[in-house]
């Protein structure tokens, strides 16, 4: 659920806007009974152009009332649109001893920066310069260039993460979440090579995502001049989000693990580990996008919400 108070004017009038329109009502209850559907599906479902159909989906987004993911099409690419949320709370009132209590921390983690990797060919290691590693050989992730890595593939195995948990004490962590661009790992690229890529935090595994292939239809926006035209291009940005009752990517339900499963309160660190595993019914590898490749300026980026203690 959605709640926003009138002590959070700027938000709660561009969610106002948003659902101020029939036409965005109408994309919004479409999505209650298709789940996921592309700009021109909406365009065509409602009977309106597609161009209005997009205009009205950047509202929704812009206000976080839709969430979108573009994704390759035998043409190009499209963007899929799904709800983010199924009720939304206005407060008209004034809240009495408002603190903004809920606060988010923020660290993005330099891809390069991994404590620890365990992988098998295919496998290699780029930054925007050049390729920083032999081609194939596992054993080279170990030699201290790797940390300027923006772009890691391999075929099977994981790489593991440690985020520095610099909360302030006695905080009711109600939201921890991991994003970052991934995709499979398949000789030169193919949208079509699904690989079946899990997410572990602090070691307990959170969920199986399935990329559905390794894209290269159109050129990553933040490649390098010299990043080969036939190799892999770019990923998908997926945000893996762990709160009090499960595990979701992009707001879709992975498992059961809750918060309470991670103990984040052992350790001043957080582990991330993403990778595939030697039982995956699909084992299609992994491509990691750091900023300087692929269609997303950013490296992997870990959101804690909490709740700090208010004091009158």
């Amino acid at each position: 659920m959605l709640e926003l108070s009138i002590n959070e004017p700027d938000q709660l009038v561009k969610v106002a806007h948003a659902l101020s329109s029939h036409t965005r009502l109408n994309i919004i209850k479409l999505l209650l009974n298709y789940n996921n559907l592309n700009v021109n599906e909406i365009g065509e479902k409602l009977g309106i152009p597609v161009s209005t159909a997009g205009v009205n989906v950047k509202v929704l987004e812009d206000a976080g009332l839709i969430l979108t993911e573009i994704l390759p099409a035998s043409r190009g690419a499209m963007k899929v649109c799904k709800r983010n949320f199924d009720d939304v709370r206005l407060i008209l009132n004034p809240i009495a001893g408002y603190r903004n209590k809920d606060q988010v921390y923020e660290i993005e983690m330099p891809i390069g920066h991994f404590v620890d990797i365990d992988v098998q060919p295919t496998c290699g290691i780029a930054n925007s310069a050049a390729m920083i590693i032999p081609e194939d050989d596992p054993s080279s992730f170990f030699f201290p260039e790797c940390r300027t890595a923006e772009m890691i593939w391999f075929r099977q195995g994981s790489i593991e993460y440690r985020f520095p948990r610099a909360l302030p004490r006695n905080v009711d962590v109600k939201t921890i979440e991991f994003s970052l661009e991934l995709c499979s790992e398949a000789p030169n690229f193919n949208n079509d090579w699904p690989s079946d890529i899990t997410i572990w935090i602090n070691n307990v595994e959170i969920g199986t995502w399935t990329s559905p292939g390794d894209f290269g239809d159109h050129r990553g926006k933040n490649n390098p001049e010299w990043w080969h035209d036939s190799s892999t291009q770019y990923g998908l940005l997926k945000t893996f989000r762990v709160d009090k009752h499960r595990s979701t990517v992009d707001n879709q339900k992975i498992s059961d693990v809750t918060l309470q499963d991670l103990k984040l309160d052992e350790a001043p660190f957080i582990r991330f580990k993403v990778g595939v595993k030697p039982d995956a019914d699909n084992k299609g590898g992994i491509n990691l996008f750091g900023r300087g490749f692929g269609d997303h300026e950013q490296d992997i980026i870990m959101k804690v919400l909490y709740e700090a203690p208010v004091s009158d």
